[in-house]
Parts: structure tokens; sequence; C-alpha cells
């Protein structure tokens, strides 16, 4: 039965109030907090930087997944792993190098991670799976928050659960499937049913006044996937 993790992403939190933020989704019942990076370059917005880590890390008791949607990575990724990173993540259009950027990743303590965007081929898994703890399927195009799901994402989701099944019965480890993008109460059983354990959300819990309701809704619907 796989474990699954409800990963709220703070960028549709109140920035004001960050740090109280981070600690009201976790006491409402979160598992990981998603910090989303962007740089004005590889995707059309810009948002928080490796301060904003060092920031929350102190009101954070749940691991902090940065989501590094940014070119070049190496250099932000060493700086995110120092500010207190658990696991980060990036996309494979953003490094030059991407088995090398996965050991730097790791060589610094965290948990590495490859995102893959909705045309992005799930190919570049091919020689790297030894070096990933997380698969990531955006199931919106990156750069904003509060887009709808793409649906054919679902298929997507199902070939990186079929990949991750192959590889761990055969070298044993874990690898985490993560998706995000329009991720609700409304379909997240649906998107774990396809083989997703992690799931992020962000207007879809930071929209609602009362957190705790909107996790133990997501959290009654995949019970039902479990049943």
């Amino acid at each position: 039965m796989r474990t699954f993790r409800i990963a709220p992403s703070i960028l549709s939190a109140d920035f004001a109030r960050l740090g109280q933020e981070v600690s009201d989704v976790i006491a409402a019942g979160a598992d990981i907090i998603h910090f989303d990076v962007m740089d004005n370059h590889y995707v059309p917005n810009l948002t928080m930087g490796p301060m904003f880590c060092e920031a929350i890390r102190p009101h954070s008791s749940a691991p902090i997944d940065v989501h590094l949607m940014v070119k070049p990575v190496d250099a932000l990724a060493a700086a995110f792993a120092k500010a207190g990173a658990d696991i980060i993540t990036f996309h494979p259009e953003g490094s030059e190098h991407i088995d090398r950027t996965l050991g730097l990743i790791k060589d610094a303590g965290c948990k590495a991670g490859l995102v893959f965007n909705p045309a992005t081929p799930l190919s570049y898994l091919d020689h790297v799976m030894d070096k990933l703890d997380m698969i990531l399927i955006m199931s919106v195009n990156p750069g904003f928050g509060g887009q709808s799901f793409i649906p054919h994402a679902l298929e997507k989701i199902k070939l990186a659960r079929r990949r991750i099944d192959e590889y761990t019965a055969k070298h044993g480890g874990e690898i985490w499937l993560e998706v995000d993008g329009g991720v609700k109460v409304d379909n997240i059983a649906q998107v774990a049913a396809a083989g997703a354990d992690t799931f992020v959300a962000g207007s879809a819990i930071y929209g609602q006044k009362d957190y705790k309701a909107v996790i133990d809704a997501m959290r009654a619907e995949l019970a039902r996937v479990q049943a």
C-alpha cells in the first residue's frame, strides 16, 4: 500500500505572514512544504530565493521540497541545500548535465528529483534512475499558480509509475511520484489512482479559510483509492 503525502505550495500562501502560514498548514495535517522557485527566465514569473527558505526553515517541522523552475540550476541548488531544503527537484531543460546536477544535490545532503513539463518526454529518466528520490509530473505548464489540471497528465503519471515500479522491483529503493498543478479535492483520487503518491496543492488549500478541512477532505478521497 502506497503512503500518500500532501504538499501545500506556499506560492499560494499569504507572503506577509509566511512563517505563520507554514506553521498553520503543518498543524492542519500537511506532510511536506512545497517551495516553488521561479526565475523569470526559464518560466515567466519571479518568486522566492534561498533567503525565503532559510527564513521558513525554523517554522517547518515538515520536509521542505524545493522545486527549481530556473536555468541554470547548479548554483541555486547548492544555495537552497545550504538554506535548509530537504528535497530539490529541477527540470532537465534547466541543466546542461543532468547526472552531474543530481549528484551535486545528493552530495549536499538533499534528496534529488527531476520535473517533467506536460510536453517533456520521460526518456530523460533512462540513465539517471539510480540518482532519483522523486519524479515530479507537472499537470500544468509551470510559471503560475491557480491553473487547471491538464487531463492528459494522467497518462504520463501512469507511465512514470510503471517506470518507478519496474526499477524499484529490480534494484530496490524508493522513488516518490509527485504531481503538481490543479490538484484539488475533486480530482486527487483520480491522480492517486493513476499512480501518484505525493500531491502538491496551492490555491486548493491556501485559497480556503479552513486548511484542515481541505486536507482532511483530500485524505478522505485518498482513502477511497487505498480501500
